[in-house]
Parts: structure tokens; C-alpha cells; sequence
């Protein structure tokens, strides 16, 4: 199976958030799997600067955007086996120092930037001696691709199209565009209606890729049940609707060859469930270099996050002003809105033998919170799929998290079952349930026996990319062979369930 991907981040070449590491993991599993991978994306500032093993392919793809010709080089890399990177050159586009904006404000000139990106991703299998068989886009940046394609099918300029699946990462994020830039698109009219491309006089790119892809996807089975309402649908809910049985959650995996506990250059004990001992000399070395008490027998909590309104960071600076009056240390590590980071500091600021906050992003200091914190804090609103939570449970750190989204999927709480719990999760989204999850937490680290109980589960589930990427090829076959359509496909604790 020949597989085309569509991405504005690819990790470790581009990085804002969680979309980088699925689309990388994602290409990586598929191709060791046995499948033929490409991932399109652009070639940001800096890149060939940093890795030397990307090189021009003298490939050049020319796409029209409105009346203008633009021309975009191909550079390629092959960082595994059956898998190739071909990243986009456009100097003006995309040699920037953001992906999609600088100091909080988006690049004005996003929506010519991404229909850049698609319109390559349209052409350049006739650059290749390969033809996809599934185009996989992602997100808003590459979304109206779909649409895109079945111009040109109509058009009889693409007589033997691959079929196309747009997966939704996070709906608040949507590429919303005044109309006056639907020019660029060289599509007809027909595409501006509210059954396409229009949202409320406005282009919206990720409803096209709603609208006319094969199938749509989300990264987690509960966030495709979510979006079908009005709470959670961000204003789509209408169409998501009308796609219901076109509609598949498939929960994101873990590259555990990064993510680990035993072969980790940025931890310096290695450790597994069963010799927890290096666990407790990370939580000791951490306290050490950030100037935090040395006690193993203080709790640790810690989050890794952007800090946005979405992760119930205001909700946890609440929780902490009352928990952080008993014995425990709290550390943060993120970036994001400045009201937020003042709200947080604020924290650290009252209580400042028991908190650390380092604004900004350090992966090595992201995988040394994972392993040193007892417990892991995930107070998100909604969470599409969450990553770090499954980080969390592979490094014997209890996730303490809102069932929402894919924190629902992936932790057990204890009222599911004593014998399968492996964290907390709490319902309501208010400082008050946080707080009372920090309570749960404190209760179970008093119970030595408890606590090892709940790692122990947590470092044996599955979440490992090569069973997600079954599900994936599993679910490309479906969509090639045109069944399926009224099944929804979902991947919860190691398990395959399928249900109409």
C-alpha cells in the first residue's frame, strides 16, 4: 500500500504541539510495517542547516494560487526504512521563524501559505515513481486538500484519484480566512456553500477537509463522539454529523524506542516496573537541580504543557494555592499565554520551596519530569488525544486527569475496577474536582504497596505504535475496499472494538 502524507509539522524537524510527534510516529510504524510512506511538509528555517541528511531531489512543483504561479523545490530524506520526508522550499513562505505566527499573532498570510502547501501535495505524485493509494492530511494547514482534489477530479485532470482521509487533531483550530482570499483556491463558486468550504461568510479549511474527504478521523474514539455535539463540536458539530458514519476515532500510539525508561540519554537510571528503584534516583536528582527538597517521600506532581485555556491551567493554579498547604512539590514546564504564565509564577511565587516553573521547551527536562513525578497532572477541558498521559503511565508516573477525549480512552480510573486502575480521572471540569483528584492522589502515595500497584498496571499497557499503525492499515484497507462506512473503529486499552 502506497501512502501520501500531509503535514505543517513533522517532529523532529517542526514542533508546536502533539500533531508533530503522532505524523512522525505515524509515517515511521506504517513504513516498518510494510507500507510505501511519503510525508509532505515544509522545509522551515534552519532545516538543512541542522540535518545533512536532507538533500534536493531537483524535483520542482509548480501550483497556481489565484492568477500567479508558484514554484516550490522538493528536498528529501529517508530517516527510515519505506519512509521519505519531502520537504517544500519557498523561501517566502516558509523560511520564517514561526510555523504559523510570531509574538502570539498568526502570519497574516496563512491561508496562501497552507493552500501553497496543499496545491504541492496535489501535484507532486507526478513528480514521484510512485502514486498513493491514501492521502492522509492533517489538520487545518493541509485539510482543504480533499477539496482540492475533486476539483480536479470533476475537472478530468485527475482521472484515477487516491481516496483521502482527514484526521482532526484538535477542532478549535480550524483555518478560518476572509472570503476575499477564495480566489487563491481556484475553486468554483460550488465549493463556497455551507454544505463546503463556508463558515458564516468566512473559508474554513478544516470543514472542507469534513466536508469532502472519503472518510474523517479524530485521534481518540470519546473526542469523535465529543465534536458530534454542540458542546465540544466548536460549531461543526452540524456537518460532523451529517458524516457520522464516515466518522473513525483511532487513539495515538507511543514511539517507545524514545520514549523509555531503560535506553534513555536523558535519564540517568534506567528502571522498569518491576526494579522501580531508578525511578526514585530521578525524582531525588530532579528535586536536586531544580533546588527542591531531597525527599523521595514527598510526593512529586508535575505537568508538561502550553499554556493555553484548554489545559485547565487556571483551574490547577486554584487547585494548588489549597493543595499545596499539605506536603508535596509541584513542577511545570511550558509556555503559552502570558496570563497564564503570570498565574502560574504566582504559584511558584507563594510557595517557593515547593514550586518550580520553567517557562519554554526543554525535551530533555520533558522526559526527566515524566520519570521523577509520582504523578502527572492532565486537567485539560477537552484533550483530543493527549500524549503525555501515555508517556506518563510507560514511566510509572499515575496520571491525574479530566475524563475527556483521549484521557478518557487511556487511563482506568479505580471506580472502573480496583485491579485495572492505573490513574485518576475526574468528571466535572471545575478547581474543585482538580483539587479533590490532588487529594485522591496524595491518599494513594501514603499506601507504598498501592502506589507501586498502579505503576506497575500503568508500565504494562500498550499503547506501543505498532499496534496503531495496524489499526491504521486496517482501517486503509477499509476505506479502499469502499466498506466500512457505517462502522466506527475504536483502539481503547490495547483493544480493537468496532461498533455501528
Amino acid at each position: 500500500m502506497n501512502i501520501l502524507i500531509g503535514s505543517s509539522e513533522v517532529q523532529p524537524y517542526s514542533k508546536t504541539g502533539g500533531l508533530a510527534d503522532m505524523v512522525a510516529a505515524l509515517g515511521k510504524y506504517l513504513g516498518i510495517a510494510g507500507a510505501r510512506v511519503g510525508v509532505v511538509t515544509p522545509l522551515y528555517r534552519g532545516l538543512l542547516e541542522e540535518y545533512d541528511d536532507i538533500r534536493r531531489t531537483g524535483r520542482v512543483v509548480d501550483v497556481v494560487l489565484g492568477e500567479r504561479h508558484e514554484k516550490g523545490a522538493i528536498y528529501e530524506c529517508e530517516p527510515s526504512a519505506n519512509l521519505a520526508i519531502y520537504f517544500v522550499e519557498h523561501v517566502h513562505f516558509f523560511q520564517r521563524r514561526g510555523i504559523y505566527g510570531e509574538h502570539s499573532a498568526d502570519y497574516a498570510d496563512n491561508a496562501e501559505r497552507f493552500l501553497f502547501l496543499s496545491k504541492v501535495l496535489l501535484n507532486l505524485p507526478q513528480h514521484l515513481p510512485w502514486r498513493p493509494d491514501i492521502v492522509h492530511v492533517h489538520d487545518w494547514p493541509v485539510a482543504i486538500f480533499p477539496a482540492l482534489l475533486r476539483h480536479e477530479f470533476g475537472k478530468g485532470t485527475y482521472p484515477s484519484p487516491p481516496r483521502t482521509l482527514c484526521t482532526i487533531h484538535n477542532l478549535a483550530y480550524q483555518g478560518l480566512f476572509p472570503a476575499t482570499q477564495l480566489p487563491l483556491t481556484n475553486l468554483p463558486l460550488d465549493y463556497f456553500t455551507p454544505t463546503g468550504l463556508e463558515y458564516y461568510g468566512k473559508m474554513n479549511f478544516l470543514k472542507a477537509g469534513i466536508a469532502y474527504a472519503d472518510h474523517v478521523s479524530t485521534v481518540s474514539p470519546s473526542y469523535a463522539e465529543e465534536i458530534l455535539t454542540a458542546e465540544f463540536g466548536c460549531g461543526l458539530e452540524g456537518i460532523l454529523g451529517e458524516r457520522r458514519d464516515q466518522l473513525t476515532g483511532i487513539l495515538n500510539g507511543v514511539d517507545y524506542a524514545e520514549w523509555n525508561t531503560t535506553d534513555n540519554p536523558h535519564l540517568e537510571s534506567a528502571y522498569t516496573a518491576d526494579r522501580i528503584s531508578g525511578k526514585t534516583r530521578e525524582k531525588k536528582r530532579l528535586q536536586r537541580d531544580l533546588g527542591l527538597s531531597v525527599d523521595a517521600k514527598t510526593p512529586l506532581f508535575g505537568i508538561i504543557s502550553r499554556l493555553v485555556e484548554q489545559k485547565g491551567i487556571a483551574l490547577l493554579a486554584e487547585a494548588l494555592q489549597q493543595s499545596l498547604r499539605h506536603p508535596m512539590q509541584f513542577v511545570l514546564l511550558g509556555s503559552g499565554n502570558p496570563d497564564l504564565k503570570v498565574m502560574i509564577q504566582e504559584v511558584a511565587r507563594r510557595f517557593p520551596d515547593q514550586v518550580r516553573v520553567k517557562i519554554g521547551y526543554d525535551p530533555g527536562l520533558a522526559h526527566r519530569i515524566e520519570a521523577a513525578c509520582d504523578f502527572y497532572l492532565m486537567p485539560s477541558r477537552f484533550e483530543p488525544c493527549g500524549l503525555n498521559q501515555l508517556y506518563s503511565l510507560r514511566y510509572g508516573t499515575i496520571p491525574v486527569v479530566h475524563a475527556a477525549g483521549g484521557l478518557r480512552d487511556s487511563v482506568a480510573d479505580e471506580s472502573e475496577g480496583a485491579d485495572e486502575a492505573t490513574g485518576i480521572k475526574f468528571t466535572e471540569f471545575t478547581s474543585a474536582a482538580v483539587l479533590e483528584a490532588i487529594y485522591r492522589a496524595l491518599s494513594i502515595f501514603k499506601k507504598p504497596e498501592l502506589l507501586h500497584a498502579y505503576q506497575k498496571r500503568g508500565m504494562a499497557r500498550d499503547f506501543s505504535w505498532e499496534r496503531t499503525a495496524e489499526a491504521y492499515l486496517d482501517f486503509y484497507r477499509r476505506i479502499l475496499g469502499g466498506d466500512g462506512a457505517d462502522s466506527v473503529w475504536y483502539f481503547r486499552w490495547g483493544l480493537f472494538l468496532v461498533g455501528n
